[in-house]
């Protein structure tokens, strides 16, 4: 019985899949997010002109996960449905360790940050970014932020990178939604 009941809440919480929030506004990272969709990973990407202090230091890994409901909408419309949440991890990169000889490896959590579509909620455009850091919520970024002048004028499809997701490039190809 304790199993079922176990089972039954590990399914609720996966199924739990539209954005929440806490009384104060700020969004709470998914629990389960590193079992929702992967949708790619970067190697030292910037938006940001090139620095030598980015240089000297190992690059980043970017991970992008987005929750199950709105990829599977995604790959029927090629858009975005409302509630969508695409969390994006990034990761220290190791050289040393282990067997490796040369590469980089993913390591540890540097920070987390979320995207999330909720038309309701942001009726400016549907869409908020969220600065969680490693902690389990997070506050809203403010609009004023380049993130969202970024993701308007460079998203491909629905205010986001899908031209880093070549699944779904593909997809968005083939719908008709790619932003030329």
């Amino acid at each position: 019985m304790r199993v079922i009941l176990a089972l039954c809440m590990l399914a609720a919480a996966l199924m739990a899949q539209e954005p929440q929030f806490t009384n104060s506004g700020e969004l709470v990272l998914p629990a389960h997010y590193r079992e929702w969709v992967f949708l790619s990973s970067g190697l030292g990407m910037t938006y940001q002109p090139s620095t030598a202090a980015n240089q000297d230091r190992s690059p980043s890994f970017t991970n992008v996960f987005v929750n199950p409901a709105a990829y599977r909408s995604f790959l029927e419309t090629g858009k975005w449905p409302d509630q969508t949440v695409l969390v994006l991890e990034v990761r220290f990169s190791e050289t040393k360790g282990s067997i490796n000889k040369d590469g980089h490896y993913q390591a540890g959590l540097d920070h987390v940050a979320v995207e999330v579509k909720d038309t309701a909620r942001f009726p400016a455009s549907g869409w908020a970014f969220f600065a969680l850091g490693k902690a389990s919520s997070g506050k809203l970024i403010p609009r004023t932020a380049d993130c969202y002048s970024c993701h308007a004028e460079h998203g491909a499809v629905d205010n986001t990178f899908v031209q880093f997701y070549p699944t779904l490039l593909a997809v968005a190809r083939q719908k008709g939604t790619l932003r030329p």
